[in-house]
């Protein structure tokens, strides 16, 4: 495994100029060749659900939830109904799952190097099965969306429309510095959030949007922290390629503290718009969940390679739990 991960590394090198440029422009994509892998113990099924990685749902399912509660008007006995489980399976396995798999479907040149054994880069999916997956994927993602709400629809196609943005050549936004960061958490928190609102509350304007567009917005400014340590992880093959991250441009230690400074700093907003609003109890609730993950950034910082990872299993428990928050604050001011 060593010696096949350095003959990659070794193969991108020699793509290289002497200057230090690529010969193959980046708005070019290659054709990944399916090496041999074991792929005769793994079902279709399983298959499947790992090119769609449902771990990335949880985040817009929970962004979903949260706008129902601001709506004012979901209670708890709607989780067993049909238009919370038709939000669920949209911002669950339909649409995250689209978007996971165009990252996967453009990105497989660079998943060669840094996780060469995803589905298509490994062998386990051809290019014309993941393309068919993708495109049932996004008209189910669709239809689902108008079944609750037909502009919930409109914003599906505005998020598989990011997803291109943010993956595909030429504009590739994730090598342009800030934007693939800040179009991801657009994609994560606002439009799931004022979808999950939209679904619910009976009338709507963007006045009565505004409590949860200021919210959802300033958690985006703190997703983009989170964002900023995902690509840790991704940092050697990001090198390589040329992707524009902020670890790649800054530094590590640099990067892990701008991704603090700003998970921090959205989440403060948030807390003092909840004590402008007259939601005070929340406010200082939301404020006191941002000591233990303020606490946790020093080992990041101090070590961003290493804690990245655990960095995110804990302290994204803490800033979700100030989302659910502001939501019933929203909820509570309507009331």
């Amino acid at each position: 495994m060593v010696s096949d991960f350095q003959s990659m590394k070794n193969s991108v090198r020699r793509g290289r100029t002497d200057n230090g440029e690529f010969e193959t422009p980046l708005e070019v994509r290659k054709l990944v060749h399916a090496r041999s892998m074991p792929v005769d113990n793994i079902s279709k099924l399983a298959l499947i659900i790992r090119f769609l990685k449902p771990i990335t749902w949880i985040p817009v399912m929970w962004s979903f939830l949260c706008g129902a509660v601001a709506s004012g008007a979901f209670g708890w006995h709607e989780i067993v109904g049909m238009k919370f489980l038709l939000g669920m399976l949209l911002t669950g396995p339909l649409a995250s799952g689209t978007c996971q798999m165009l990252n996967d479907y453009f990105d497989r040149d660079l998943d060669e190097i840094n996780e060469p054994n995803r589905p298509i880069p490994g062998g386990a999916m051809s290019l014309k099965n993941a393309t068919i997956l993708i495109a049932i994927w996004s008209v189910l993602s669709v239809i689902t969306g108008y079944l609750i709400h037909p502009l919930i629809g409109l914003y599906v196609v505005i998020g598989i429309i990011n997803a291109h943005l943010y993956s595909a050549n030429p504009i590739k936004l994730k090598k342009r510095l800030w934007s693939g960061n800040i179009i991801v958490a657009v994609s994560y928190l606002i439009i799931p959030w004022i979808a999950g609102e939209i679904a619910y509350a009976p009338a709507f304007t963007f006045s009565s949007l505004q409590p949860s567009l200021i919210i959802a917005g300033l958690f985006t400014l703190s997703s983009t922290g989170t964002m900023t340590i995902n690509d840790f992880k991704s940092i050697e093959g990001d090198r390589q390629i040329g992707i524009r991250t902020l670890p790649v441009v800054y530094g590590e230690t640099t990067a892990a503290l701008i991704a603090a400074v700003l998970i921090n700093t959205g989440q403060i907003l948030a807390s003092a718009y909840m004590l402008i609003m007259g939601q005070t109890i929340y406010g200082i609730i939301v404020s006191l969940l941002i000591i233990p993950q303020f606490i946790l950034q020093f080992s990041l910082i101090r070590s961003p390679d290493t804690m990245d990872v655990r960095y995110n299993a804990i302290a994204q428990n803490f800033l979700v739990a100030g989302m659910l928050l502001c939501a019933f604050a929203i909820k509570t001011a309507r009331l």
